[in-house]
């Protein structure tokens, strides 16, 4: 029987910056500083944060998570797009970015205006090759996930990510974890369609 436990964090909204986004916000030379590892092997969470604004509004202290990229992407939970004003804001998976949202981020140092990079995460489940084989899951699979308890459901069209430089994690987002009473440590069971 292929194995269907595992874990479950909660992100919330967050930014992964380029080295030029982040000379712009922070000044020239600048470097990211960490605060604490994630679960992804070599990915971290930092002490710099930055406001993003749309059209309407905009929210403060949305944490920079490390290490820089080759583009600068931001996530959003779905209930940001009504403070920011981007009701068409679309659900993608990470670097996926043609045709997303264009939104402006104000750092200490400068402002950078980006044309796309505003997504919602399309929920999603790390997996090593060998858990995924243990799962019986591909690449880009999609599955179903039960969680939850008194307030359990199941969530739909979960993307199965697998490289060799992941750890098994589950990904929901703030107001997914929120709708269904868990938090970050929960356990969620795998469904393959």
């Amino acid at each position: 029987m292929p194995e269907t436990r595992v874990i479950v964090n909660l992100s919330n909204r967050h930014i992964h910056v380029s080295k030029e986004d982040l000379a712009a916000l922070f000044g020239a030379g600048a470097t990211l500083t960490k605060t604490k590892d994630l679960m992804q092997p070599g990915q971290f969470a930092c002490d710099e944060c930055v406001t993003i604004k749309g059209p309407k509004g905009s929210i403060d202290k949305v944490r920079i998570l490390g290490p820089e990229r080759k583009e600068t992407q931001c996530e959003i939970l779905s209930s940001d797009v009504f403070k920011l004003g981007v009701p068409g804001c679309p659900v993608r998976e990470s670097g996926q970015l043609a045709g997303s949202s264009p939104f402006e981020i104000i750092g200490p140092a400068g402002t950078v205006k980006k044309q796309q990079g505003l997504i919602i995460a399309k929920r999603h489940i790390h997996f090593d090759p060998a858990s995924a084989a243990r799962f019986g899951v591909a690449d880009k699979q999609l599955v179903s996930l039960r969680v939850g308890e008194e307030r359990s459901a199941i969530f739909e069209n979960l993307v199965c990510r697998v490289h060799e430089t992941y750890a098994l994690e589950c990904h929901l987002d703030f107001d997914e974890g929120n709708a269904v009473g868990i938090a970050s440590g929960a356990f969620g069971e795998v469904m393959r369609k």
